[in-house]
């Protein structure tokens, strides 16, 4: 329905309302047929889907197979410990997305808001949930727009639409009809749910509510519009394909070696596979990711950054660009003025109060104090910057107004750009104006300077007029300010009020920039990240907070970025570092362009308009305190203080997570793989096993847990943010150490088991077995110290968790080989002192060459 088109008796007449608002058995009906007034979740939280998503990925499939064949081959023991680490991996992934949903949920309760609503006759307070089609209005200052409504009386008022229509100067509203096929942000004579009322008042009938809202309808589209897939995921799922790939044709390998070369039973040849595959699966990776994350997600709360989903903080780490809202973002979204010309001075000390006096007094915004005494704002922010300019001055609004009472306003309008206020000042009648500047120097004939009026001529105007585009220039907003004494409050007209001015200067605003976000972004600079600011105000006033905040290069706005194929886009959007008057359509083709480029972009918003974006970036990262609802369900992470620099520390809690998932990697595949090796060469030069299944599977279970899972807490790198994102693989620049840990690895294990097994005697098989996994178990404890840092281990930060779970392992290797009935379990015999003296001997040495090898694979050690 175009209510637009209708005059304000007809849509009251088609609603089946009156002017005086429904009764409340017809507000009853009418909540029965439309339901309550809220957006509904097209795909709710499902708790078990999320769970089942957890199973999804290929590793943990790899995993559940494992844990099948060893269940069947009688190893339950490690069959059960496998599966409990898939479960606790599906836990902690479900566990963090439910709390986050619930978190969400408690954000809309906090901020469902209540309506001021006139019900036969008598105006009311209900909850928004409670608003039918047909209820009257009543809005003021500060409201928050529950639903779509049409105007009906109209006092002056304004709205702040850019949560719905990205237009971020406020929308002066009327009742009058208007034509057909208008543009959304066109139809001056309705107001829209999720909007604001930021100056003046009106009485509106609600037209459409719930789903029914334009806010619904763009809820409900974006919610069917399928997630971007997480690049970590991704990634993870493709490092998992290739690792289950090589160990299925290593253990193919270890079958046929065993059957061929020592005529072993196919049973046995395929125990001894199945247990050298299970100990080169990664099994401890999903948990020690999960776990890790989890901890990052702890982390990042505490700063302020709220995580949806797991993968999401990992990704936030290696994200190369961040394409930013400027509004409240960058900025405090608070106006306030930054320069002052009065006295034909600029920002002077003397000759000013009379520029701050008019800036209070032709006003309508004002200054409040809560029961607790805490004072806020009402109104235009531009009016509130006015009021809290005159306060920084001493000068009060309210005693101001008490002082001179107010006989006739003469409103702002589209067509004047200028609004007048007449009061009575100690028996004087005056007016104050303020308006667009050009607007107020053709009404003025004289100019205020030192008290004195002085004749305005052409070379004055000229000077006055170049002064505002001098500030205009530096991308303020700038209102003029006048005054004229009038002879009487009798026969006052707009004209007389507003010709034949005083003018007084100038007051320049701007939203300024967050303290922090200055060095944020040389942050982000100097760890390779590019920062984009999308806005849509002005080129102007987008280059000039991107100058106070250091970001640079060119500058374009929506129609030069209209006026470009994707192919120049595609070759100029490195140099560009501000895009202004920007529309959701072209959020969406700047993500898509870097997209192309092979960017990991993060993409913030806080509107409706914004919700697309957010899904179709690789992070969408919402607002917590303006954002809408629609913009939070779509995004992955939401900044619960708005804050940009908050972004920053979830970068870098990001590249902690990476760091420290690449130390996981590096330390199980170079503990892992030499244990498949040292059994093939055994098998090949006509050995026995130097390990059994079991032992294979003791090894895993003790050093592939806590240890591992103990360097996700490991503290950030010192260089993190210095070095650009990492967009590689998982194993990428980890090649050499690997290679390296795990000959050494293989070197000494095998020195070890040969030079203990006495062919002649076979009853040393046992104690070689028991040197061999125990050389093997110390020499693993040694090398999760290697892969703690990529410097030499005691320039890092002392980590108690890795510093506890070694203890453990040692004291668990010491019980599995003194305590009879476990010994005889793994076929393990004690060991003396002088072995053990050699095994920590040679793992030491070991443990020590590594280290020194760290300045010269300084590429494979990052």
């Amino acid at each position: 329905m175009d209510w637009h088109a209708l005059s304000s008796k007809e849509v009251v007449e088609r609603l089946d309302t009156s002017t005086k608002g429904l009764e409340k058995e017809k507000a009853g009906e009418k909540l029965n047929e439309y339901g309550l007034n809220r957006i509904k979740k097209t795909r709710k939280f499902s708790a078990l889907k999320v769970l089942f998503d957890q199973f999804k990925s290929f590793l943990i499939i790899i995993l559940i197979l494992a844990a099948i064949v060893l269940f069947f081959i009688d190893s339950q023991i490690d069959a059960i410990v496998i599966m409990g680490i898939v479960i606790l991996n599906a836990l902690l992934g479900f566990s963090q997305e439910y709390k986050a949903d619930r978190a969400i949920e408690q954000l809309k309760k906090m901020m469902t808001p209540v309506a001021k609503v006139m019900r036969g006759g008598k105006v009311m307070k209900i909850n928004s949930e409670q608003i039918v089609p047909g209820d009257i209005l009543i809005l003021e200052e500060g409201d928050k727009i529950v639903a779509d409504a049409r105007v009906l009386v109209s006092d002056g008022l304004k709205v702040n639409e850019s949560a719905l229509t990205g237009e971020s100067v406020s929308q002066a509203k009327h009742c009058s009809r208007l034509g057909l096929s208008l543009a959304l942000a066109d139809r001056i004579n309705m107001v829209y749910q999720g909007t604001q009322v930021v100056e003046g008042g009106a009485e509106v009938v609600v037209v459409s509510t719930g789903m029914q809202t334009e806010l619904g309808k763009i809820s409900g589209l974006v919610q069917e519009i399928k997630a971007e897939k997480n690049p970590f995921k991704d990634n993870l799922d493709r490092f998992a394909k290739k690792v289950g790939i090589f160990i299925l044709i290593l253990a193919a390998g270890i079958i046929s070696l065993m059957m061929f070369k020592q005529s072993a039973e196919l049973v046995e040849a395929f125990l001894v596979g199945v247990s050298l595959a299970v100990s080169a699966i990664p099994e401890g990776l999903p948990a020690v990711i999960s776990l890790g994350l989890v901890f990052a997600t702890k982390r990042m709360i505490k700063k302020n950054v709220l995580v949806r989903k797991l993968p999401a903080s990992e990704t936030l780490g290696r994200v190369t660009v961040i394409c930013t809202d400027k509004t409240g973002t960058l900025t405090e979204e608070e106006m306030k003025v930054t320069r002052i010309y009065a006295n034909g001075k600029d920002n002077p000390v003397k000759g000013k109060d009379l520029l701050l006096k008019i800036g209070v007094l032709c006003n309508k915004a004002r200054l409040e104090k809560d029961d607790s005494g805490n004072e806020y704002t009402l109104g235009d922010p531009t009016e509130i910057a006015l009021v809290l300019s005159a306060k920084d001055s001493f000068l009060d609004k309210a005693q101001l107004e008490k002082q001179e009472s107010k006989i006739k306003e003469f409103p702002f309008n589209s067509e004047r750009k200028m609004m007048s206020v007449v009061r009575r000042s100690k028996g004087k009648v005056i007016s104050y104006v303020k308006g667009a500047p050009e607007r107020v120097i053709e009404r003025c004939s004289y100019e205020l300077i030192n008290g004195k009026k002085v004749k305005l001529n052409d070379a004055s105007i000229k000077r006055i007029t170049g002064k505002y585009e001098d500030m205009a220039k530096q991308g303020l907003r700038v209102l003029g300010f006048a005054y004229k004494k009038l002879s009487s409050d009798k026969n006052l007209s707009q004209d007389l009020a507003e010709n034949k001015l005083v003018f007084v200067g100038f007051q320049g605003m701007i939203d300024p920039p967050r303290k922090e976000v200055k060095n944020s972004i040389k942050l982000c600079k100097r760890a390779g990240i590019k920062v984009l600011m999308i806005t849509g105000d002005s080129n102007l006033t987008a280059n000039a907070v991107a100058k106070q905040i250091g970001l640079t290069g060119e500058s374009v706005d929506s129609i030069e970025l209209q006026n470009m194929s994707d192919k120049d886009l595609l070759s100029r959007i490195d140099k560009i570092s501000v895009f202004s008057r920007i529309s959701p359509k072209d959020k969406l083709r700047i993500i898509d362009i870097l997209k192309q480029k092979k960017e990991i972009v993060a993409m913030t918003g806080d509107g409706v308009n914004d919700a697309l974006a957010l899904k179709r970036a690789d992070i969408g990262i919402a607002m917590g305190i303006r954002g809408t609802d629609v913009a939070r369900d779509s995004s992955d992470i939401i900044l619960l203080d708005d804050n940009f620099a908050s972004i920053v520390e979830g970068v870098k809690e990001g590249r902690r997570i990476y760091d420290n998932i690449k130390k996981f990697i590096k330390y199980l595949f170079s503990a892992n793989f030499y244990e498949v090796f040292l059994v093939a060469i055994a098998i090949l030069i006509g050995y026995p096993l130097p390990l059994l299944p079991l032992q294979i599977l003791w090894i895993n279970l003790a050093t592939d847990s806590f240890p591992a899972l103990s360097l996700s807490a490991e503290e950030l790198e010192k260089d993190a943010m210095k070095r650009k994102p990492r967009k590689g693989s998982l194993l990428a620049r980890t090649g050499g150490f690997i290679m390296l840990a795990g000959i050494v690895g293989l070197i000494i294990t095998l020195i070890m088991f040969l030079t203990t097994y006495d062919k002649a005697n076979p009853d040393s098989l046992a104690r070689a077995q028991t040197i061999t996994l125990t050389t093997s178990v110390i020499y693993q404890m040694f090398l999760v110290i290697n892969c703690k840092s990529k410097k030499f281990f005691f320039k890092s930060k002392f980590n108690k968790y890795l510093f506890y779970s070694i203890v453990g392992v040692i004291i668990a290797q010491f019980v599995v080989i003194y305590y009879g009935p476990v010994a005889a379990l793994f076929s393990f015999v004690p060991l003396t002192l002088v072995e053990w003296g050699k095994i920590v001997g040679i793992t030491f040495a070991a443990f020590v060459f590594i280290e020194l090898t760290k300045p010269i694979l300084k590429g494979a050690h990052k």
